[in-house]
């Protein structure tokens, strides 16, 4: 039998070794560079061993060269911040005495840190990345003070200065590991291991107008280019303009042993500016503020800012202000002076919120007004939206909320308040409580919660409605007391549910109870243990009769809770009966009245016959549960 064995070629690499090198320099990272290229290997496969350090310092003004001193260890330490680290003169150097090598084997080669610093290079931290491991040896604490040590020095670090807490973080690492034996990190971790004088940044002066609030736009949301902001308006102790004094920053010292000089304060905006008694001046060493002593809006003229509260326009429009937000309560008040018929005083798609305004003009197509007091002397869009408290309308075919609201001439608008006034209203849709008309035309829907009183009856196809349920927060009201009454009575089914199986409970059980109470008794007195069966027993008949005591007390209070809520419903509509429905004239024609009850729910109309002169109307209730309209005396 013949054997034939394959052949195999086998390369060896051989990798280059770099001699021990000792060196003393100020620049380990250049040295590691000028040996690795001199030896063409990768400075990534290089060491040194920290053989001496020694430090040294001067004063130096420049004026001429100063000699450098060496300074001990300990001394280091006792560095002086004002006389010494923070005097611009002062300078610092450290000479290093290293030994370079190739790198054989390394205890931390699974150690993932590195020393990284703040911009500044005042703060220095090793970092620990996620997955590091670390074995620990006797001399394992040593080996990471020099492994720390030596990552510094590469990165210019000075080393035994503004490192007091190094020692600590070190010290921590160490019985960590020296407990573990081995390590894992699971995390990230950071270690501040020097830190030095961080120097204080100038600040250069500048002048903040507060005032000229920009809103910040949503990239997504729509600009309104109408808001210009035509008035600044502004509130009492508001601060609406502040400067800020230049100061000059504080020089700190890096862990480097670089000085930080900090640059030289610019003044460009130091107020030339006057103020008038409306705005308080208050300066203290850091900034001067300017801050209103009422409210208004800001006003500056001939280099002098003051607070305005009245303003006089001819008109509101996309072309001239823009829309108007001075606020309800900033006390300002606009006069808005355009009077020609065929233009709006307030334009198109223009919105106004102050605190009183006098339109003597027309109010043009989807156009709003905000006002506490407005007053209009031409006419209304219908599509135009007017809310003040107090509001008087000319001419009104858009729609009016408010609290007192008189309308001359009312043309098919909507109008929305608690008392309302209207002169003539020749259609439209009015709500109120307390709703007065002095010409009654036709097609008017008015609905009170009060009265609604006609002077003269013109016309015809009226719909009158007395609704004590007319504004939304009483409806809410009422639907939420409805609800809270179906729960209750839900809890109160339950409630008497559990209180009869108590009660029967007790009454079945009373005559053995009553024996056992005995017994237990009887047991006692003669010192005699008692059974565990019948203290058991005399336990759980106590509880039941407990838990009925409590029972009866909780449905005792649901019983009062719902009596008071079926008050309350009654309540919604007690004042229905002292309703009314005027008319003061004859009536024209055909025109419908309409009484809502709350409860039961129904609608009641009545139909007052052409020329009748009844006048005033009410719901009464004929015989339980029923109800008609019919005329009354006032």
């Amino acid at each position: 039998m013949a054997l034939f064995g394959l052949g195999k070629k086998e390369t060896i690499l051989t990798l280059k070794k770099v001699r021990p090198t000792v060196i003393r320099t100020q620049n380990v990272a250049k040295e590691l560079l000028s040996i690795a290229s001199s030896y063409d290997v990768k400075v990534d496969t290089l060491d040194f061993n920290l053989l001496d350090v020694q430090t040294y310092i001067r004063m130096n003004d420049g004026s001429r060269e100063t000699e450098w001193e060496e300074i001990t260890y300990d001394a280091l330490y006792n560095l002086d911040e004002e006389t010494q680290l923070l005097h611009p003169y002062f300078q610092i150097k450290q000479t290093y005495e290293i030994e370079i090598f190739s790198i054989d084997t390394d205890p931390f080669e699974k150690f993932k840190a590195a020393v990284g610093a703040n911009a500044t290079k005042c703060k220095i931290y090793l970092s620990i990345s996620a997955g590091s491991e670390l074995t620990y040896s006797p001399r394992f604490e040593q080996d990471l003070l020099n492994f720390i040590n030596k990552r510094k020095i590469r990165s210019g670090i000075l080393i035994n200065i503004f490192d007091e807490m190094l020692q600590d973080a070190i010290s921590k690492i160490n019985a960590y590991v020296k407990v573990e034996e081995q390590i894992k990190y699971e995390q990230n971790e950071t270690y501040l291991i020097a830190q030095s004088y961080e120097p204080t940044i100038t600040t250069d002066d500048a002048l903040l107008l507060h005032y000229d609030k920009k809103q910040k736009i949503d990239e997504h949301q729509k600009v309104d280019y109408a808001a210009r902001g035509f008035i600044k308006s502004v509130m009492q102790d508001e601060v609406l303009i502040e400067y800020i004094k230049a100061r000059a920053g504080k020089p700190g010292r890096n862990c480097r042993g670089e000085f930080m000089k900090p640059k030289e304060p610019e003044t460009k905006y130091e107020p030339t500016f006057t103020v008038d008694e409306t705005i308080k001046k208050i300066e203290t060493d850091l900034s001067i503020e300017y801050v209103a002593t009422e409210n208004g809006y800001i006003s500056f003229e001939d280099n002098k800012y003051f607070i305005k509260t009245e303003v006089d326009i001819g008109q509101i429009s996309f072309k001239t202000t823009g829309s108007i937000a001075s606020g309800l309560h900033s006390d300002v008040s606009i006069v808005v002076k355009e009077t020609d018929a065929v233009k709006d005083a307030i334009g198109m798609g223009m919105s106004v919120e102050v605190s009183e305004i006098d339109i003597e003009g027309n109010v043009g197509s989807n156009a709003s007004v905000n006002a506490l007091r407005a007053k209009i002397g031409g006419q209304t869009h219908k599509t135009a939206t007017i809310r003040a408290e107090k509001l008087d309308i000319n001419v009104h075919k858009g729609s009016a909320f408010g609290k007192h609201i008189h309308i001359t001439r009312l043309e098919h608008g909507i109008v929305d308040g608690d008392q309302i006034e209207i002169t003539q209203a020749l259609g439209g849709h009015i709500r109120g409580k307390e709703i007065t008309i002095e010409v009654c035309g036709s097609y008017v829907h008015a609905t009170a919660s009060k009265f609604i009183e006609i002077k003269k009856m013109h016309g015809s196809e009226n719909i009158f409605t007395i609704d004590p349920l007319l504004k939304k927060d009483l409806q809410e009201g009422l639907d939420e007391n409805q609800e809270q009454i179906k729960l209750i009575e839900i809890d109160l089914k339950s409630l008497k549910k559990e209180m009869l199986s108590y009660e029967t409970f007790i009454k079945d059980g009373m005559a053995s109870f009553n024996d056992i109470k005995k017994r237990l008794l009887h047991y006692q007195k003669n010192g005699v243990k008692m059974p565990e069966a019948f203290v058991k027993k005399y336990k759980q008949f106590q509880k039941v009769q407990e838990r009925l005591s409590e029972t009866k007390f909780e449905c005792k209070n649901k019983e009062e809770q719902l009596a008071l809520l079926s008050t309350r419903t009654a309540s919604f509509q007690d004042n229905i009966f002292d309703a009314r429905i005027i008319n003061r004239s004859r009536w024209v024609g055909y025109n419908e009245l309409k009484f809502k009850l709350v409860e039961p729910p129904i609608e009641v109309t009545y139909n007052p016959e052409e020329g009748s002169m009844d006048k005033v109307f009410a719901l009464v209730e004929v015989s339980e549960g029923e109800y008609e309209i019919k005329a009354v005396k006032e």
